[in-house]
């Protein structure tokens, strides 16, 4: 098992729909550790780490996100590990 940790940043009409909730129940669900949190310029952003199977099961539902949400883009950067416990809303 690999682990990795990722930056993502989810562009479009993300803000005031609910999306860091979604993205912290997602996250807890698939034993993503990390943070999501509101940009000023309208994004979110969103720490990933964990085994690389469940990162990407959580980035895949990033490109979507919750139904309330409308994605319009998701730029996703390589990080260095975190050791961080568990998944918070910032």
């Amino acid at each position: 098992m690999s682990t990795i940790c990722i930056q993502v940043v989810v562009s479009g009409k993300v803000q005031g729909v609910g999306f860091r909730q979604a993205t912290v129940r997602k996250a807890l669900r698939l034993s993503v550790d990390g943070w999501v949190r509101n940009q000023d310029d309208g994004s979110v952003s969103v720490l990933l780490c964990g085994e690389s199977a469940a990162v990407e099961s959580m980035v895949s539902w990033l490109r979507q996100g919750p139904d309330s949400a409308q994605v319009k883009e998701v730029a996703v950067s390589a990080c260095a590990w975190q050791d961080i416990a568990g998944f918070v809303q910032l």
